[in-house]
């Protein structure tokens, strides 16, 4: 792997489903669970259906998959699913991507290290409390804390924390775009959810290749 991208970085912004974890399987369990309190949603909810939308914004999540509800009702049912989640997630958590606390102790040393996700609030705190990683982040921001686009929220980060040269690594189109728009450089995970084919500056195929490439 090329080694062109060393030292050119002060900070790394990660995304956090599909790149740092995999929490489909648990989150569908959630879903399913909440599913099962109410009497009109149709389809269940599997590891396959949590995967479609990954990176997506909470709100745009239910509105693909239940665009037959009212609003009312979506918001309702989301409401149910966003705690089943938390709830299963505190108690399960989700997959770590291999070497991911290795290669996140070796990136802490060069790096300031940062996570910007389209979840729900409350959901990057449970990825710190079940994987006792916390503490080699300086800062977090989501959707959930101020409902704005992931764009907007890599700014803050930025701005926040005075970041001169953050690079971004995440696994979707989603992901590629919110860090384009935000003026930031992208790296794309492709073990995770997505595809990504267009303007990336390195494409990983696995967690640990960041200890070469960065």
């Amino acid at each position: 792997m090329s080694t062109t991208l060393k030292n050119k970085y002060d900070s790394i912004i990660f995304d956090l489903d599909g790149t740092l974890w995999d929490s489909t399987g648990n989150v569908a369990k959630a879903w399913q669970k909440a599913k099962e309190e109410v009497d009109y949603v149709r389809d269940d909810f599997t590891r396959d259906t949590v995967r479609s939308i990954t990176g997506m914004t909470y709100k745009a999540i239910f509105e693909k998959l239940l665009p037959y509800l009212t609003e009312e009702r979506r918001e309702a049912f989301k409401a149910i699913a966003a705690r089943y989640e938390l709830e299963t997630l505190h108690t399960v958590g989700g997959e770590l991507y291999p070497e991911l606390e290795d290669t996140l102790k070796y990136l802490s040393q060069k790096y300031k290290l940062y996570i910007v996700s389209n979840c729900q609030s409350g959901y990057i705190e449970v990825f710190f409390k079940t994987s006792g990683l916390e503490h080699y982040f300086g800062g977090h921001q989501c959707y959930g804390t101020k409902n704005l686009p992931k764009a907007d929220n890599i700014r803050d980060i930025v701005n926040d924390h005075n970041l001169q040269a953050p690079v971004y690594v995440g696994d979707t189109m989603g992901d590629y775009n919110a860090a384009t728009e935000a003026g930031v450089p992208f790296i794309f995970a492709a073990y995770g959810f997505g595809v990504v084919d267009k303007d990336q500056i390195a494409t990983l195929n696995q967690f640990s290749e960041l200890r070469e490439l960065l």
